[in-house]
């Protein structure tokens, strides 16, 4: 009985079902790779991601089409696939949902689904670009990080505060530790500004002081990892 259902053939392979089924998985590549470059806003971008974007959807489409209904061929496939090791990290969450996304419209069209595939990565696109357009999931008021090199001393910390106070609703003190000698502190602070669109005058404010020698605010989790404490 279990040769037998080998032999069903659920899906008969011609040149016109191969063609067909890149020519649907080339497009929806193309689609999914444009929408990551409109709405990616991350600091590693990566033309060869873009491009393997459509090439990933056309290969899950062969595979599929090389499976069939052939249990065989699919255990066969996952014990050659366990030896290839992807070492390169994927630094962007964002990235790892693309390539979900690349590898659905694949299989979609490698069963010849072609509407499912097509509807699927236009609605899908609809959805990612929306939320990338009105900015959804992003707080109203974001908490900034803020990192400031000085000389201990009464005065130059009575001036930090001074100046933290007129800018900020409200501060957190998170991290201090010494750099380079014993006078020189360094200090993270979590705040949150009155005035979130004029952040460089804090900054501003900071590097004029003598009571500062560096000063960086971080806004954007994108920009830079924060420190561990």
């Amino acid at each position: 009985m279990f040769e037998e259902f080998q032999n069903i053939d659920l899906f008969p392979v011609t040149i016109y079902t191969v063609i067909g089924n890149l020519l649907v998985s080339f497009f929806c590549g193309i689609t999914i790779s444009m929408v990551y470059r409109q709405v990616y806003k991350g600091p590693s971008y990566s033309v060869t991601f873009v491009n393997a974007l459509v090439v990933l959807a056309m290969i899950t489409s062969v595979v599929i089409l090389v499976i069939g209904n052939n249990l065989a061929r699919a255990f066969g496939l996952v014990g050659a696939m366990s030896i290839i090791r992807f070492r390169t990290a994927v630094r962007d969450v964002q990235d790892i949902v693309f390539i979900f996304f690349s590898l659905s419209a694949g299989m979609a069209a490698g069963v010849g689904l072609y509407s499912v595939a097509i509807a699927g990565t236009l609605l899908i696109s609809l959805a990612i670009v929306t939320l990338s357009t009105f900015n959804f999931g992003q707080t109203r008021k974001r908490e900034f990080l803020l990192q400031i090199s000085y000389y201990t001393s009464d005065e130059n910390e009575l001036t930090i505060e001074k100046i933290l106070k007129k800018h900020c609703n409200k501060m957190k003190l998170v991290n201090i530790k010494n750099v380079g000698s014993d006078n020189l502190l360094e200090a993270f602070y979590h705040i949150s500004l009155k005035q979130e669109k004029r952040n460089s005058l804090i900054l501003s404010e900071f590097t004029t002081s003598k009571a500062i020698v560096n000063a960086n605010l971080y806004f954007d989790e994108d920009d830079v990892n924060p420190p561990t404490y």
